[in-house]
């Protein structure tokens, strides 16, 4: 069996998945095997569940009769299906990356660019070698356009990534100090993300660049074809306010008031802004769209708990992100509780960028800083320190904090958001 062939069946699909538990009628089961585990041996009852086909690495699983069929690779066959896939599609793919931010910038590309198109996108945060593809085969011929979140860890994982959707525009939300270990340091993360604009340049695509990053600027200097925000002169400029921990974008005379907290969403509301007056849609629709998004997904998330304000920002955290948040919530009204939990995936940098957080956060002058991590642990000697988050619902328990806001902000790792419902 060939991609081509295959792919005269996956034409009369209703989805692809890698979850026999989330098997449907007409779906296409991809059995992905682990270290102890063999998921072609749930091919059958995959099919028996009403797919229409299932594909499997292990050859004796091969039932071509019940359209289950053999592939040396079920990883390197989806990513080669999803490539033949992109190849018959005609729309415009817009890819994102950076190292905060993104999950958000790509809420807010969908919210804005669905005022006028049928528009598909990363469901969740399916970022990686296996996600981008299975989005990528979740365009179907309703859809218009698509916004294609990627996510990596190291080198060359971005350059893969583009070889399956293939973007027609670009954007890179901003270069930080996220997953140091794997991009081998600051320097490192800033090649792997743009191997992006490596990409775009190649094939001469469309770049979006924030003309307030340096970075930004010097990677993409005297390139063209590209679409910029950010200074008076660039494509689309916008003004940033603030109203009850809300942050906004004015637009000539109109002004869109977002549900995000922190100075740091500005610049996702722009990249959204721009890709949506780039496309023609009316900043009313586009105000419209900003001013009804509601994170729910544990990023920038402002919740009201009884008499407290609660910031949610548990999916994701490294120093630049951990910085950003802090620096946002000093400016809060009322008094202020910190949960900070470890930053994973940091290598010899840790225990280093684990006391510049602390530090910074101490300099602030939170009224209660609690820390939730080994790294936090070893260098935090104040009694609120905690390896682990069950021992801070422990504490919880029998210590309620007073303060009428608190922010939790960690690595998804931690599992912070546990403690919600014992503040």
């Amino acid at each position: 069996m060939n991609t081509e062939q295959f792919y005269l069946i996956f034409l009369k699909a209703k989805k692809v998945t890698i979850d026999s538990r989330k098997v449907e009628k007409d779906d296409i089961f991809f059995a992905f095997s682990g270290d102890n585990f063999d998921a072609a041996t749930l091919a059958e009852k995959a099919v028996e569940s009403g797919a229409l086909a299932a594909v499997v690495e292990n050859k004796e699983f091969e039932n071509t009769e019940k359209n289950i069929f053999y592939v040396p690779s079920t990883l390197e066959f989806l990513q080669e299906l999803a490539i033949h896939h992109r190849s018959q599609l005609n729309i415009p793919i817009i890819g994102l990356t950076g190292s905060n931010g993104k999950t958000t910038t790509k809420e807010l590309i969908h919210a804005v660019l669905s005022e006028k198109y049928n528009v598909q996108y990363t469901f969740g945060n399916l970022n990686n070698h296996i996600g981008v593809p299975l989005t990528m085969l979740s365009i179907k011929p309703e859809h218009k356009m698509a916004v294609i979140e990627m996510g990596a860890n190291h080198q060359k994982e971005i350059e893969l990534l583009c070889t399956i959707a293939k973007p027609n525009f670009g954007y890179i939300t901003n270069f930080g100090k996220a997953h140091l270990e794997g991009f081998g340091g600051f320097e490192g993360v800033i090649k792997g993300k743009s191997e992006l604009y490596d990409y775009l340049k190649n094939s001469a695509q469309t770049i979006l660049i924030n003309e307030n990053d340096p970075v930004q600027l010097d990677k993409t200097q005297g390139y063209t074809p590209k679409i910029t925000f950010g200074k008076t002169d660039s494509d689309y400029y916008f003004d940033a306010f603030s109203e009850n921990n809300f942050v906004g974008l004015q637009f000539q005379d109109q002004k869109a008031l977002s549900k995000l907290t922190g100075d740091y969403n500005f610049t996702n509301l722009c990249a959204a802004a721009s890709l949506g007056l780039h496309f023609g849609i009316d900043f009313n629709k586009i105000q419209s769209a900003i001013e009804s998004y509601t994170p729910t997904n544990m990023r920038s998330q402002v919740v009201k708990k009884n008499d407290k304000t609660l910031v949610l920002d548990t999916y994701n955290a490294n120093p630049s992100s951990m910085s950003a948040s802090l620096h946002n919530f000093i400016t809060f009204e009322g008094s202020k509780t910190i949960i900070i939990g470890d930053m994973l995936e940091l290598g010899d940098e840790s225990e280093k960028e684990h006391q510049n957080i602390l530090n910074l956060a101490q300099e602030l002058g939170f009224d209660q800083i609690i820390t939730v991590g080994k790294q936090f642990k070893n260098i935090n000697r104040n009694s609120a320190a905690f390896e682990r988050t069950d021992e801070l619902i422990q504490y919880l328990k029998d210590n309620k904090i007073q303060s009428e806001n608190i922010l939790l902000k960690a690595s998804r790792g931690i599992s912070l958001e546990k403690a919600i419902d014992f503040i």
